[in-house]
């Protein structure tokens, strides 16, 4: 773990996750013990009003649809149901997005200083890796380490001729 500026600590890779129990917007209850029981979990941290969230989410859904078999895939919000509901709409997303309300208990036990945050968490409950903000290097990490998971070759998740920028902080 490593700690911020104002002395918040941050998960990091090789750190234990902490766990959660949360409901999506529709009020079903998500526990990550449960999920990761399952397989790795990836769990994507966001706010609807955020740009690079809007920017990252589509290729978080474009993992899901590669890998969404062989792991689970989580966004938590830190907006309310109606507004989540939205932004997933509007942005493609298809996986259960959780919602982080009464003071942002789960977002704060990860020691979020931006969003996105971006963490893929092994069944062992270990961070695997940690990305914050666009991460492109990152993002094909977590897709590296799915494919491990899967048994088969990475698969691109960006595409020939998509302008995409190694990072756009958060």
């Amino acid at each position: 773990m490593s700690k911020s500026r104002d002395g918040k600590v941050t998960i990091q890779a090789r750190d234990k996750a902490p766990l959660f129990n949360l409901r999506d917007a529709a009020g079903s209850e998500y526990s990550l013990a449960e999920e990761l029981r399952k397989g790795p979990v990836v769990v994507a941290f966001f706010k609807i009003s955020c740009p690079v969230c809007q920017f990252t989410f589509p290729f978080l859904e474009r993992m899901f649809k590669m890998y969404g078999e062989n792991a689970t895939f989580l966004a938590i919000s830190q907006d309310d149901a109606l507004d989540t509901r939205e932004f997933c709409q509007e942005y493609g997303v298809t996986f259960p997005a959780l919602i982080d309300d009464k003071g942002y208990t789960v977002s704060n036990n990860y020691g979020l200083t931006n969003v996105p945050s971006v963490f893929l968490i092994g069944a062992d409950g270990i961070v695997k890796v940690t990305s914050i903000g666009f991460d492109k290097e990152k993002l094909e990490a977590i897709s590296a380490e799915l494919a491990a998971v899967a048994k088969r070759p990475a698969a691109a998740l960006f595409r020939t001729g998509e302008i995409v920028p190694s990072y756009k902080p958060g």
